[in-house]
């Protein structure tokens, strides 16, 4: 029996085993940079504490990357595929201008709070490239012009109540875009805690409650409760509130990105 390995064992790794090893590899530097870009702050944060980090030398950062530039653009491009990926969902789900803009708010705000979301509004679009700026501007535009349809079509359909889309929108993603600031990931809340207030918060004022409820609730009278006699006085009946469904789309499209 031959001492050599069997001829159909290769020593080269199959393409796709190695193309998953570099993938991840790459992610590994992409979530080690973007902690690190927010942490510092991208212009005090160098490539020689990445790669510190990841236990690996700088020059072997080139294997993946290019460039500082082109790690931050790439951060930024994992939070806006997320971003894409629900706005393509929730576009295929039918649901009413309310229930569209409800979603969207409950999932842009959990994508505000992770790291890479984070990155979309932490980060200066001016440090990157010209293309790579110009293809950012271009989709923040794009995530604008979303949440206006959502509140137009809201408006038309009669789920939301008669409102200025554009200045309906700045104030609703203005919210949203802050929790990439101040949220804390070791915090007390989780995103899906953040994501569901900020969706009955945002949302709340302007449905259209078009089904009003009997309340049960009953009010404090300054006597003890007890029931007034019939006829006597003003009976008082508590407001009801109505509540509004969201149906989450699923994930669509994916983000197509410039070459650096």
């Amino acid at each position: 029996m031959s001492g050599h390995a069997a001829d159909d064992q290769s020593p080269w790794m199959p393409f796709e085993s190695r193309r998953r090893a570099r993938d991840e590899k790459r992610e590994a530097v992409l979530r080690t940079a973007v902690h690190l870009f927010l942490e510092q702050g991208y212009h005090r944060a160098t490539l020689n504490e990445v790669a510190e980090r990841l236990n690996i030398t700088k020059p072997a950062l080139y294997n993946y990357f290019r460039s500082k530039e082109e790690i931050l653009f790439e951060c930024w491009a994992l939070g806006q595929e997320q971003v894409d990926e629900i706005i393509a969902g929730i576009n295929a789900s039918g649901d009413d201008g309310l229930g569209k803009l409800r979603a969207l708010v409950r999932a842009y705000a959990a994508t505000m709070a992770t790291e890479f979301g984070a990155s979309m509004v932490r980060f200066n679009p001016r440090d990157l490239s010209p293309e790579n700026e110009k293809t950012v501007r271009a989709a923040k535009r794009g995530i604008d012009q979303t949440f206006r349809r959502f509140i137009a079509e809201g408006v038309t359909d009669g789920s939301i109540k008669p409102c200025d889309p554009k200045l309906t929108a700045f104030a609703i993603a203005g919210s949203l875009n802050w929790i990439g600031h101040w949220y804390q990931r070791d915090g007390a809340l989780s995103p899906e805690a953040i994501a569901d207030e900020f969706a009955m918060r945002l949302t709340e004022g302007l449905a259209i409650r078009s089904t009003k409820k009997k309340s049960t609730l009953q009010v404090p009278d300054g006597n003890n409760n007890r029931k007034r006699p019939k006829g006597g006085h003003h009976e008082h009946h508590p407001r009801p509130a109505a509540r509004a469904a969201d149906q989450p789309g699923r994930a669509g499209h994916r983000l197509r990105r410039p070459p650096a």
